[in-house]
């Protein structure tokens, strides 16, 4: 069976977002075809979509190779995720469908819950979760898949500190909800920001470790065609 190159994607993205593949490394054909056990034909198509992206870049008679964003580059990128995610919850207020409420109810109730008790690393989940639905309530595809890229290399590029009032953190979850079920855009814009700003001072950019490529078999798993 032919492995969907979106898989194949799916998985360097993710290697190279955890720093398994380190910036400036080189990515050949042959390498991730035996890492992920597949042809090198989704291989190639991979790392095209990852190069739109701006996760590979290809260099003449050098071949592909890990990008290395600068350190305004990846500033630039917490300046456009505070720019599209309020736009993205106006969106929402305006396009959001019961379906969409219920699941966003339903996690700040768990955030809220976690955050009481000091589950950590569930809020971390959560929060992602919470922010990758408010965009798929914009009921914008294009909106929508530029909020998940920039999510892709805020975390490749930032460490994020949990906050130290996480119930307040999920208050501020709730309100924007709240904001979204009255269809109250300008309302659900301005909380959204104030979230974004607020959440500014847990991001710590990375410094790129050498050495950490690891070239072990890492099988794709071909009933996966999420990105």
């Amino acid at each position: 069976m032919r492995v969907p190159a979106q898989s194949v994607c799916t998985a360097i993205r993710d290697d190279i977002v955890s720093g398994v593949f380190e910036r400036g490394g080189r990515l050949t054909e042959e390498q991730l075809a035996r890492r992920y056990g597949v042809s090198r034909v989704p291989v190639r198509e991979a790392l095209r979509t990852l190069e739109s992206e701006g996760f590979v870049v290809t260099r003449r008679h050098a071949g592909a190779h890990v990008a290395e964003p600068t350190e305004q580059e990846a500033a630039d990128l917490l300046d456009m995720r505070a720019l599209l995610e309020p736009l993205g919850a106006a969106r929402a207020a305006q396009r959001r469908t019961e379906a969409h409420l219920k699941v966003l109810r339903g996690l700040v109730r768990l955030g809220q819950e976690r955050a009481r008790r000091g589950q950590g690393e569930d809020l971390r989940s959560l929060g992602s979760w919470f922010h990758e639905t408010l965009a798929q309530a914009s009921g914008s595809p294009a909106l929508t898949a530029l909020l998940t890229q920039l999510r892709h290399k805020i975390a490749w590029m930032y460490a994020v500190d949990l906050p130290a009032h996480p119930v307040e953190a999920w208050s501020e979850h709730g309100a924007i909800v709240d904001a979204v079920a009255r269809g109250d855009a300008e309302r659900a814009r301005a909380l959204t920001a104030l979230h974004a700003e607020r959440s500014l001072a847990l991001y710590r950019l990375k410094r790129p470790e050498r050495g950490r490529v690891r070239v072990s078999q890492h099988v794709v798993n071909t009933a996966s065609g999420q990105n």
